[in-house]
Protein backbone atom coordinates (compact mmCIF):
# COMPACT_ATOMS: atom_id res chain seq x y z
CA UNK A 1 0.00 0.00 0.00
CA UNK A 2 1.46 3.44 -0.88
CA UNK A 3 2.22 6.21 1.24
CA UNK A 4 -0.81 8.59 -0.25
CA UNK A 5 -3.63 5.28 -0.28
CA UNK A 6 -2.37 5.23 3.55
CA UNK A 7 -3.04 8.91 3.80
CA UNK A 8 -6.32 8.10 2.01
CA UNK A 9 -7.68 5.01 4.07
CA UNK A 10 -6.84 7.14 7.13
CA UNK A 11 -8.71 10.40 5.91
CA UNK A 12 -11.56 7.80 5.31
CA UNK A 13 -11.33 6.45 8.54
CA UNK A 14 -11.23 10.19 10.49
CA UNK A 15 -14.39 11.14 9.00
CA UNK A 16 -16.23 7.53 9.81
CA UNK A 17 -15.45 8.84 13.41
CA UNK A 18 -16.27 12.32 13.12
CA UNK A 19 -19.95 10.92 11.73
CA UNK A 20 -20.08 8.35 14.16
CA UNK A 21 -19.22 10.80 17.01
CA UNK A 22 -22.17 13.57 15.65
CA UNK A 23 -24.68 11.39 16.00
CA UNK A 24 -24.35 9.72 19.25
CA UNK A 25 -23.74 13.43 20.44
CA UNK A 26 -27.15 14.54 20.35
CA UNK A 27 -28.41 11.22 22.27
CA UNK A 28 -25.75 11.72 24.87
CA UNK A 29 -27.40 15.26 25.63
CA UNK A 30 -30.61 13.62 25.37
CA UNK A 31 -29.64 10.85 28.03
CA UNK A 32 -28.72 13.40 30.77
CA UNK A 33 -32.08 15.36 30.10
CA UNK A 34 -33.73 12.55 30.45
CA UNK A 35 -32.00 11.97 33.95
CA UNK A 36 -32.56 15.17 34.88
CA UNK A 37 -35.59 15.72 33.61
CA UNK A 38 -36.91 12.75 35.73
CA UNK A 39 -35.69 13.95 38.85
CA UNK A 40 -37.74 17.55 38.07
CA UNK A 41 -41.05 15.70 37.46
CA UNK A 42 -40.50 14.54 40.90
CA UNK A 43 -39.80 17.78 42.57
CA UNK A 44 -42.71 19.44 40.35
CA UNK A 45 -44.93 16.90 42.07
CA UNK A 46 -44.00 17.77 45.57
CA UNK A 47 -44.33 21.21 44.89
CA UNK A 48 -47.52 20.83 43.16
CA UNK A 49 -49.18 19.06 46.61
CA UNK A 50 -47.36 21.48 48.64
CA UNK A 51 -48.95 24.63 46.84
CA UNK A 52 -51.64 27.01 47.45
CA UNK A 53 -55.31 25.86 45.97
CA UNK A 54 -57.36 29.25 45.88
CA UNK A 55 -60.87 29.47 45.85
CA UNK A 56 -62.55 29.65 42.39
CA UNK A 57 -65.90 32.07 44.30
CA UNK A 58 -65.26 35.34 45.38
CA UNK A 59 -65.51 36.33 48.84
CA UNK A 60 -65.53 40.38 48.48
CA UNK A 61 -67.74 42.97 49.70
CA UNK A 62 -71.24 41.51 48.27
CA UNK A 63 -71.60 45.41 47.24
CA UNK A 64 -69.65 44.97 44.19
CA UNK A 65 -71.31 44.16 40.78
CA UNK A 66 -68.78 41.48 39.12
CA UNK A 67 -71.04 41.23 36.14
CA UNK A 68 -71.07 44.51 35.36
CA UNK A 69 -75.04 44.92 35.46
CA UNK A 70 -76.21 47.91 37.03
CA UNK A 71 -74.65 50.43 39.10
CA UNK A 72 -71.35 49.52 41.61
CA UNK A 73 -72.55 50.56 44.89
CA UNK A 74 -69.65 51.58 48.09
CA UNK A 75 -66.84 53.05 48.58
CA UNK A 76 -63.11 52.40 46.66
CA UNK A 77 -61.56 49.16 48.02
CA UNK A 78 -58.46 49.50 45.23
CA UNK A 79 -56.84 52.03 43.93
CA UNK A 80 -54.87 51.34 40.53
CA UNK A 81 -51.99 53.55 39.28
CA UNK A 82 -51.82 53.23 35.66
CA UNK A 83 -53.84 51.60 32.95
CA UNK A 84 -51.26 49.78 30.43
CA UNK A 85 -51.41 45.96 29.97
CA UNK A 86 -51.04 44.96 33.87
CA UNK A 87 -53.28 47.70 35.69
CA UNK A 88 -56.31 46.93 33.32
CA UNK A 89 -56.38 43.82 33.14
CA UNK A 90 -56.10 43.88 37.06
CA UNK A 91 -59.15 46.49 36.83
CA UNK A 92 -61.34 44.29 35.15
CA UNK A 93 -60.42 41.12 37.04
CA UNK A 94 -60.72 42.48 40.21
CA UNK A 95 -63.87 43.93 39.29
CA UNK A 96 -65.15 40.75 37.82
CA UNK A 97 -64.78 39.36 41.14
CA UNK A 98 -67.03 42.31 43.01
CA UNK A 99 -64.29 44.86 44.05
CA UNK A 100 -64.61 48.33 44.00
CA UNK A 101 -62.16 49.52 41.61
CA UNK A 102 -60.81 53.13 41.01
CA UNK A 103 -58.02 53.57 37.87
CA UNK A 104 -56.25 56.59 37.91
CA UNK A 105 -53.98 56.83 34.63
CA UNK A 106 -51.46 59.81 33.31
CA UNK A 107 -52.85 59.41 29.49
CA UNK A 108 -55.93 57.58 28.82
CA UNK A 109 -55.12 58.04 24.75
CA UNK A 110 -54.02 54.95 22.94
CA UNK A 111 -49.93 54.51 23.59
CA UNK A 112 -47.55 54.88 20.68
CA UNK A 113 -44.67 53.22 21.80
CA UNK A 114 -42.18 50.18 20.24
CA UNK A 115 -42.69 47.99 23.68
CA UNK A 116 -45.37 45.77 24.39
CA UNK A 117 -45.88 44.79 20.99
CA UNK A 118 -45.35 40.50 21.32
CA UNK A 119 -47.70 38.88 23.39
CA UNK A 120 -46.36 35.01 24.31
CA UNK A 121 -48.09 31.87 23.90
CA UNK A 122 -47.85 31.50 27.54
CA UNK A 123 -49.36 35.45 28.22
CA UNK A 124 -52.15 34.51 25.65
CA UNK A 125 -53.55 31.45 27.67
CA UNK A 126 -52.93 34.26 30.88
CA UNK A 127 -55.19 36.43 29.17
CA UNK A 128 -58.03 33.83 28.33
CA UNK A 129 -57.63 32.51 32.19
CA UNK A 130 -58.36 36.52 32.75
CA UNK A 131 -61.56 36.17 30.58
CA UNK A 132 -59.74 38.82 28.02
CA UNK A 133 -58.70 36.79 25.26
CA UNK A 134 -61.06 39.02 22.95
CA UNK A 135 -58.97 41.76 23.55
CA UNK A 136 -56.41 40.69 20.55
CA UNK A 137 -59.73 40.60 18.20
CA UNK A 138 -60.07 43.22 15.55
CA UNK A 139 -57.31 44.75 16.25
CA UNK A 140 -55.23 43.20 13.19
CA UNK A 141 -52.97 40.98 15.39
CA UNK A 142 -50.65 38.94 13.78
CA UNK A 143 -50.13 34.77 14.63
CA UNK A 144 -46.74 33.53 15.53
CA UNK A 145 -45.21 30.82 15.82
CA UNK A 146 -41.83 30.74 16.86
CA UNK A 147 -38.65 32.49 15.16
CA UNK A 148 -35.87 31.83 12.88
CA UNK A 149 -32.12 32.48 14.16
CA UNK A 150 -29.77 33.86 11.53
CA UNK A 151 -25.87 33.56 12.02
CA UNK A 152 -23.29 33.33 9.08
CA UNK A 153 -25.40 32.54 6.45
CA UNK A 154 -26.86 29.58 8.45
CA UNK A 155 -30.52 29.55 10.09
CA UNK A 156 -32.08 27.64 12.55
CA UNK A 157 -36.18 27.56 12.87
CA UNK A 158 -37.10 27.73 16.36
CA UNK A 159 -40.71 26.85 16.54
CA UNK A 160 -43.26 27.17 19.79
CA UNK A 161 -44.43 23.60 21.29
CA UNK A 162 -48.09 24.12 20.87
CA UNK A 163 -48.82 20.69 19.81
CA UNK A 164 -50.83 20.31 22.71
CA UNK A 165 -52.97 23.45 22.32
CA UNK A 166 -56.41 24.59 20.25
CA UNK A 167 -55.28 26.43 16.79
CA UNK A 168 -55.57 29.88 18.16
CA UNK A 169 -52.62 29.58 20.76
CA UNK A 170 -50.20 30.93 19.70
CA UNK A 171 -47.64 33.97 20.10
CA UNK A 172 -49.68 37.79 19.15
CA UNK A 173 -48.20 40.46 17.96
CA UNK A 174 -49.86 43.67 17.50
CA UNK A 175 -49.75 47.53 17.64
CA UNK A 176 -49.44 48.02 21.66
CA UNK A 177 -52.13 50.88 21.15
CA UNK A 178 -54.48 49.07 20.25
CA UNK A 179 -54.26 46.21 22.53
CA UNK A 180 -54.13 48.43 25.47
CA UNK A 181 -57.46 50.40 24.61
CA UNK A 182 -58.68 47.23 24.17
CA UNK A 183 -57.98 46.95 27.79
CA UNK A 184 -59.19 49.67 28.94
CA UNK A 185 -62.37 49.60 27.55
CA UNK A 186 -63.04 45.92 28.90
CA UNK A 187 -62.26 47.01 32.44
CA UNK A 188 -64.87 50.17 31.71
CA UNK A 189 -67.16 47.92 30.51
CA UNK A 190 -67.96 46.95 34.67
CA UNK A 191 -69.86 49.53 36.71
CA UNK A 192 -67.81 48.77 39.75
CA UNK A 193 -64.29 49.98 37.91
CA UNK A 194 -63.90 53.76 36.77
CA UNK A 195 -61.61 54.89 34.86
CA UNK A 196 -60.25 58.43 34.97
CA UNK A 197 -57.15 60.24 33.38
CA UNK A 198 -54.82 62.13 36.14
CA UNK A 199 -51.17 62.46 36.87
CA UNK A 200 -50.67 60.80 40.57
CA UNK A 201 -47.49 62.32 42.35
CA UNK A 202 -47.25 60.53 45.49
CA UNK A 203 -48.62 58.25 48.01
CA UNK A 204 -50.85 59.30 51.02
CA UNK A 205 -48.86 57.66 53.99
CA UNK A 206 -50.62 58.03 57.50
CA UNK A 207 -48.32 56.54 60.23
CA UNK A 208 -46.34 54.59 57.78
CA UNK A 209 -49.62 53.45 56.29
CA UNK A 210 -50.52 53.56 52.51
CA UNK A 211 -53.94 55.58 53.06
CA UNK A 212 -54.56 56.28 49.00
CA UNK A 213 -52.63 59.02 46.42
CA UNK A 214 -52.74 62.41 45.39
CA UNK A 215 -52.61 62.97 42.14
CA UNK A 216 -53.80 66.02 39.15
CA UNK A 217 -56.85 65.80 37.21
CA UNK A 218 -56.47 66.73 33.82
CA UNK A 219 -57.24 70.49 34.53
CA UNK A 220 -53.99 70.17 36.88
CA UNK A 221 -56.36 70.89 40.11
CA UNK A 222 -54.34 68.05 43.03
CA UNK A 223 -56.85 65.62 44.32
CA UNK A 224 -56.94 62.94 46.72
CA UNK A 225 -57.65 59.28 46.52
CA UNK A 226 -58.54 56.89 49.27
CA UNK A 227 -58.65 53.09 49.53
CA UNK A 228 -57.54 50.45 52.06
CA UNK A 229 -55.34 49.07 49.35
CA UNK A 230 -53.27 50.94 46.04
CA UNK A 231 -51.81 48.81 43.23
CA UNK A 232 -48.90 50.35 41.20
CA UNK A 233 -48.18 49.56 38.15
CA UNK A 234 -47.28 52.54 36.17
CA UNK A 235 -44.71 51.12 33.86
CA UNK A 236 -41.18 51.38 33.54
CA UNK A 237 -40.93 54.65 33.88
CA UNK A 238 -42.46 55.24 37.69
CA UNK A 239 -42.22 57.95 39.40
CA UNK A 240 -43.41 55.70 42.79
CA UNK A 241 -41.34 52.63 42.61
CA UNK A 242 -38.65 54.45 45.00
CA UNK A 243 -41.58 54.39 47.99
CA UNK A 244 -42.28 50.83 47.24
CA UNK A 245 -38.67 48.91 46.03
CA UNK A 246 -35.15 49.28 45.90
CA UNK A 247 -34.88 49.95 41.83
CA UNK A 248 -31.49 48.81 40.59
CA UNK A 249 -31.76 49.92 37.28
CA UNK A 250 -29.40 48.85 34.22
CA UNK A 251 -29.55 49.86 30.65
CA UNK A 252 -27.08 47.81 29.04
CA UNK A 253 -28.72 48.84 25.50
CA UNK A 254 -31.22 50.42 23.29
CA UNK A 255 -33.54 48.96 21.24
CA UNK A 256 -33.56 51.43 17.90
CA UNK A 257 -37.17 50.87 16.31
CA UNK A 258 -38.87 51.47 12.89
CA UNK A 259 -42.18 49.88 10.73
CA UNK A 260 -41.26 48.19 7.62
CA UNK A 261 -43.88 47.76 5.01
CA UNK A 262 -43.83 46.02 1.64
CA UNK A 263 -41.95 43.52 2.82
CA UNK A 264 -42.14 39.81 3.66
CA UNK A 265 -40.05 37.77 5.79
CA UNK A 266 -38.84 34.67 4.80
CA UNK A 267 -41.13 32.29 7.14
CA UNK A 268 -44.47 33.03 6.93
CA UNK A 269 -45.91 33.70 10.90
CA UNK A 270 -42.31 33.78 12.15
CA UNK A 271 -40.28 36.35 13.37
CA UNK A 272 -36.52 36.55 13.08
CA UNK A 273 -33.20 37.42 14.89
CA UNK A 274 -29.99 38.03 12.96
CA UNK A 275 -27.02 37.12 15.66
CA UNK A 276 -24.90 40.28 13.86
CA UNK A 277 -22.32 42.54 15.16
CA UNK A 278 -22.21 44.36 17.42
CA UNK A 279 -25.29 43.32 18.52
CA UNK A 280 -29.13 41.20 17.58
CA UNK A 281 -31.45 42.95 15.12
CA UNK A 282 -35.25 41.35 15.26
CA UNK A 283 -38.33 41.25 12.71
CA UNK A 284 -41.63 40.43 13.45
CA UNK A 285 -44.89 41.42 11.86
CA UNK A 286 -47.14 43.98 13.80
CA UNK A 287 -50.14 44.27 11.08
CA UNK A 288 -51.00 42.46 7.79
CA UNK A 289 -49.23 44.95 5.98
CA UNK A 290 -46.23 45.70 8.73
CA UNK A 291 -42.60 44.71 9.59
CA UNK A 292 -41.03 45.90 13.16
CA UNK A 293 -37.89 46.00 12.98
CA UNK A 294 -35.57 46.42 16.78
CA UNK A 295 -31.72 47.34 16.09
CA UNK A 296 -30.05 46.13 19.55
CA UNK A 297 -27.69 49.15 20.17
CA UNK A 298 -25.49 48.96 23.09
CA UNK A 299 -25.46 51.71 25.63
CA UNK A 300 -21.85 53.08 25.22
CA UNK A 301 -22.37 53.09 21.71
CA UNK A 302 -26.01 55.24 20.89
CA UNK A 303 -25.53 57.16 18.05
CA UNK A 304 -28.11 60.67 17.95
CA UNK A 305 -31.41 60.55 15.87
CA UNK A 306 -31.42 64.19 15.33
CA UNK A 307 -28.46 65.36 13.65
CA UNK A 308 -28.36 61.98 10.85
CA UNK A 309 -25.84 59.61 12.80
CA UNK A 310 -28.33 57.09 13.88
CA UNK A 311 -29.35 56.84 10.12
CA UNK A 312 -25.74 56.88 8.96
CA UNK A 313 -25.26 54.23 11.69
CA UNK A 314 -28.30 51.66 10.39
CA UNK A 315 -27.18 52.44 6.89
CA UNK A 316 -23.23 51.89 6.92
CA UNK A 317 -22.91 49.24 9.61
CA UNK A 318 -26.18 47.15 10.18
CA UNK A 319 -28.24 47.19 6.52
CA UNK A 320 -25.54 44.72 5.31
CA UNK A 321 -26.31 42.59 7.89
CA UNK A 322 -29.95 42.01 7.79
CA UNK A 323 -31.94 39.55 5.22
CA UNK A 324 -31.97 39.96 1.56
CA UNK A 325 -35.47 40.13 1.19
CA UNK A 326 -35.88 42.97 3.92
CA UNK A 327 -33.27 45.03 2.33
CA UNK A 328 -34.53 47.19 0.40
CA UNK A 329 -37.82 47.77 2.92
CA UNK A 330 -35.36 48.38 5.77
CA UNK A 331 -33.29 51.03 3.74
CA UNK A 332 -36.63 53.25 2.93
CA UNK A 333 -38.22 52.94 6.55
CA UNK A 334 -34.46 54.78 7.79
CA UNK A 335 -34.82 57.62 5.31
CA UNK A 336 -38.68 58.48 6.07
CA UNK A 337 -39.23 61.30 8.02
CA UNK A 338 -39.94 60.51 12.18
CA UNK A 339 -40.16 56.91 11.62
CA UNK A 340 -37.06 56.07 13.76
CA UNK A 341 -37.68 55.69 17.30
CA UNK A 342 -35.72 54.33 20.59
CA UNK A 343 -36.39 52.18 23.67
CA UNK A 344 -34.24 52.07 26.77
CA UNK A 345 -33.59 48.32 27.38
CA UNK A 346 -34.03 48.46 31.54
CA UNK A 347 -33.51 45.21 34.00
CA UNK A 348 -34.15 45.81 37.31
CA UNK A 349 -34.74 42.79 39.10
CA UNK A 350 -37.58 42.68 42.10
CA UNK A 351 -36.46 44.06 45.73
CA UNK A 352 -40.17 45.02 47.22
CA UNK A 353 -40.51 46.78 50.33
CA UNK A 354 -42.91 45.31 51.96
CA UNK A 355 -45.35 48.70 52.78
CA UNK A 356 -48.63 48.09 54.40
CA UNK A 357 -52.09 49.74 52.37
CA UNK A 358 -49.68 49.41 48.63
CA UNK A 359 -48.50 46.77 46.44
CA UNK A 360 -45.83 47.09 42.85
CA UNK A 361 -46.47 45.26 39.92
CA UNK A 362 -45.46 45.17 36.43
CA UNK A 363 -42.44 47.05 34.79
CA UNK A 364 -43.05 49.58 37.85
CA UNK A 365 -41.62 46.35 40.29
CA UNK A 366 -39.29 44.02 37.91
CA UNK A 367 -37.66 44.48 34.27
CA UNK A 368 -35.99 42.25 32.25
CA UNK A 369 -34.21 42.87 28.55
CA UNK A 370 -37.07 42.89 25.98
CA UNK A 371 -35.54 40.74 23.25
CA UNK A 372 -37.58 37.77 24.06
CA UNK A 373 -40.75 40.00 24.29
CA UNK A 374 -41.54 38.25 28.09
CA UNK A 375 -42.62 41.32 29.61
CA UNK A 376 -46.38 41.28 29.21
CA UNK A 377 -46.69 37.53 29.38
CA UNK A 378 -45.06 38.24 33.16
CA UNK A 379 -46.66 41.26 33.79
CA UNK A 380 -50.17 38.89 33.21
CA UNK A 381 -49.40 36.16 35.04
CA UNK A 382 -48.43 37.90 37.76
CA UNK A 383 -52.12 39.90 37.52
CA UNK A 384 -53.51 36.59 37.72
CA UNK A 385 -51.37 35.29 41.08
CA UNK A 386 -52.14 38.67 42.96
CA UNK A 387 -56.40 38.07 41.77
CA UNK A 388 -56.26 34.17 42.89
CA UNK A 389 -54.49 35.74 46.51
CA UNK A 390 -57.07 38.69 46.84
CA UNK A 391 -60.15 36.33 45.92
CA UNK A 392 -60.63 34.78 49.84
CA UNK A 393 -60.42 38.30 51.55
CA UNK A 394 -63.88 39.40 52.65
CA UNK A 395 -62.08 42.92 53.22
CA UNK A 396 -59.11 45.29 53.09
CA UNK A 397 -59.13 46.63 56.21
CA UNK A 398 -56.44 45.72 58.40
CA UNK A 399 -53.59 46.98 55.87
CA UNK A 400 -50.22 45.25 58.02
CA UNK A 401 -52.50 42.14 58.03
CA UNK A 402 -52.94 42.31 54.05
CA UNK A 403 -49.46 43.34 53.45
CA UNK A 404 -47.66 40.01 55.41
CA UNK A 405 -50.26 37.74 53.31
CA UNK A 406 -49.41 39.27 50.28
CA UNK A 407 -45.80 38.66 50.97
CA UNK A 408 -46.38 35.10 49.27
CA UNK A 409 -46.86 36.65 46.02
CA UNK A 410 -43.17 37.46 45.43
CA UNK A 411 -42.37 33.65 45.99
CA UNK A 412 -45.26 32.36 43.81
CA UNK A 413 -44.57 34.43 40.71
CA UNK A 414 -40.83 33.30 40.61
CA UNK A 415 -41.97 30.44 38.22
CA UNK A 416 -42.86 32.51 35.68
CA UNK A 417 -40.93 35.35 36.07
CA UNK A 418 -37.47 34.41 37.03
CA UNK A 419 -37.41 31.67 33.83
CA UNK A 420 -38.17 34.79 31.36
CA UNK A 421 -36.11 36.76 32.89
CA UNK A 422 -33.10 34.98 33.31
CA UNK A 423 -33.30 33.51 29.50
CA UNK A 424 -33.76 37.34 28.29
CA UNK A 425 -31.08 38.48 30.13
CA UNK A 426 -28.85 35.12 29.31
CA UNK A 427 -29.49 35.47 25.81
CA UNK A 428 -28.66 39.18 25.59
CA UNK A 429 -25.71 38.76 26.54
CA UNK A 430 -25.00 35.93 24.23
CA UNK A 431 -26.57 37.36 21.32
CA UNK A 432 -24.36 40.30 21.45
CA UNK A 433 -20.97 40.21 20.02
CA UNK A 434 -17.87 40.29 22.10
CA UNK A 435 -13.90 40.27 21.21
CA UNK A 436 -13.58 37.45 23.61
CA UNK A 437 -13.12 34.23 21.93
CA UNK A 438 -14.82 32.46 24.64
CA UNK A 439 -18.06 34.24 24.78
CA UNK A 440 -17.88 33.70 20.45
CA UNK A 441 -17.85 30.18 21.44
CA UNK A 442 -20.84 30.58 23.54
CA UNK A 443 -22.81 31.93 21.18
CA UNK A 444 -21.63 29.15 18.47
CA UNK A 445 -22.84 26.64 21.56
CA UNK A 446 -25.96 27.85 21.57
CA UNK A 447 -26.69 28.42 17.97
CA UNK A 448 -25.71 25.02 17.44
CA UNK A 449 -27.52 23.30 20.29
CA UNK A 450 -30.70 25.14 19.20
CA UNK A 451 -29.86 23.78 15.86
CA UNK A 452 -29.97 20.26 16.76
CA UNK A 453 -33.75 20.98 16.90
CA UNK A 454 -36.32 18.31 18.42
CA UNK A 455 -36.23 18.46 22.42
CA UNK A 456 -33.31 20.70 22.65
CA UNK A 457 -34.74 24.26 20.62
CA UNK A 458 -38.39 23.39 21.74
CA UNK A 459 -37.22 23.19 25.23
CA UNK A 460 -35.90 26.26 24.92
CA UNK A 461 -38.50 27.89 23.68
CA UNK A 462 -40.71 26.65 26.04
CA UNK A 463 -39.62 28.25 28.86
CA UNK A 464 -39.03 32.17 26.86
CA UNK A 465 -42.86 31.85 25.59
CA UNK A 466 -43.77 31.22 28.65
CA UNK A 467 -45.52 27.59 28.05
CA UNK A 468 -42.69 25.78 30.41
CA UNK A 469 -42.21 28.44 33.48
CA UNK A 470 -39.31 26.15 35.44
CA UNK A 471 -36.29 27.26 36.92
CA UNK A 472 -35.39 23.65 37.23
CA UNK A 473 -35.84 23.02 32.90
CA UNK A 474 -33.63 26.16 32.63
CA UNK A 475 -30.87 24.82 34.75
CA UNK A 476 -31.23 21.67 33.34
CA UNK A 477 -30.73 23.29 29.75
CA UNK A 478 -27.86 25.29 31.00
CA UNK A 479 -26.14 22.25 32.01
CA UNK A 480 -26.80 19.91 29.07
CA UNK A 481 -25.56 22.89 26.72
CA UNK A 482 -22.53 23.39 28.43
CA UNK A 483 -22.09 19.90 27.77
CA UNK A 484 -22.53 20.05 24.33
CA UNK A 485 -20.15 23.00 23.98
CA UNK A 486 -17.09 21.58 25.80
CA UNK A 487 -17.71 18.51 23.65
CA UNK A 488 -17.82 20.64 20.20
CA UNK A 489 -14.56 22.26 21.27
CA UNK A 490 -12.73 18.99 22.65
CA UNK A 491 -13.28 17.16 19.23
CA UNK A 492 -12.10 15.27 17.51
CA UNK A 493 -9.76 14.72 19.98
CA UNK A 494 -8.80 16.51 23.08
CA UNK A 495 -5.69 18.75 23.27
CA UNK A 496 -4.14 20.99 26.19
CA UNK A 497 -5.67 24.12 24.13
CA UNK A 498 -8.85 22.58 23.42
CA UNK A 499 -9.46 21.40 26.99
CA UNK A 500 -8.18 25.38 27.74
CA UNK A 501 -10.95 26.38 25.82
CA UNK A 502 -13.37 24.18 26.80
CA UNK A 503 -12.69 25.10 30.24
CA UNK A 504 -12.94 29.42 29.56
CA UNK A 505 -16.01 28.14 27.57
CA UNK A 506 -17.61 26.83 31.36
CA UNK A 507 -16.09 30.03 33.05
CA UNK A 508 -17.61 32.60 30.75
CA UNK A 509 -21.00 30.37 30.80
CA UNK A 510 -21.03 30.88 34.58
CA UNK A 511 -20.21 34.22 34.51
CA UNK A 512 -23.16 34.98 33.22
CA UNK A 513 -25.70 32.74 34.18
CA UNK A 514 -24.63 32.70 37.74
CA UNK A 515 -24.83 36.64 38.56
CA UNK A 516 -28.50 36.76 37.08
CA UNK A 517 -29.63 33.54 39.19
CA UNK A 518 -28.87 35.09 42.06
CA UNK A 519 -30.16 38.54 41.36
CA UNK A 520 -33.53 36.39 40.42
CA UNK A 521 -33.25 34.97 44.23
CA UNK A 522 -32.15 31.16 44.34
CA UNK A 523 -33.90 30.52 47.43
CA UNK A 524 -37.05 31.34 45.97
CA UNK A 525 -36.52 30.14 42.58
CA UNK A 526 -35.13 26.53 43.08
CA UNK A 527 -36.21 25.96 46.78
CA UNK A 528 -39.96 27.58 47.29
CA UNK A 529 -41.02 25.48 49.93
CA UNK A 530 -38.02 26.37 52.19
CA UNK A 531 -39.66 30.39 52.10
CA UNK A 532 -41.81 30.85 55.44
CA UNK A 533 -43.67 33.14 53.40
CA UNK A 534 -44.97 30.30 50.67
CA UNK A 535 -47.26 29.35 53.00
CA UNK A 536 -49.37 32.51 54.78
CA UNK A 537 -52.76 31.78 54.63
CA UNK A 538 -55.37 34.58 53.87
CA UNK A 539 -56.29 36.80 57.37
CA UNK A 540 -59.70 36.44 59.01
CA UNK A 541 -61.37 40.00 58.44
CA UNK A 542 -64.95 41.04 59.44
CA UNK A 543 -67.07 39.35 57.03
CA UNK A 544 -69.38 42.18 54.84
Amino acid sequence: MTASMKEDKLNYDLQLLYAKIDKFRGVIAFLLGFVFLVRSWGLSKLKKAASMEFPKESCVNKNGNGDGEGEGVGTTEIIIVGAGVAGAALAYSLGKDGRQVRVIERDLNAPNRIAGEGLMPGGYLKLIELGLGDCVDEIDAQQILGYTLYKDGKDAPISFPLEKFQSHVSAKNFHNGRFVQRLRKKAASLHNVSLEQGTVTSLLEENGIIKGVHYKDKSGQMLTASAPLTVVCDGCFSNLRRSLCNPKVDIPSYFVGFLLTNCKLPNEKYGAIILADPSPILFYPISGTEIRCLVDVPSQNLPSVSNGEMAHYLKTLVAPKVLPEAYNSFISAIEKKDNIRIMPNKIMAGAPHLTPGAFLIGDAFNTRHAITGGGMTVALSDVVILRDLLRPLHDLSDASAICKYLESFYTLRKPMSSTINTLANVLHKVFSASSDPAMENMQQTLFGYLKLGGFFSSGVSAMFSGLCPRPLSLAFHFFVMAIYGVGQLLLPFPSPKRLLDGAKLLWVASSVFLPIIHSEGIRQMFFPLTVPAYYRTPPKGKKI
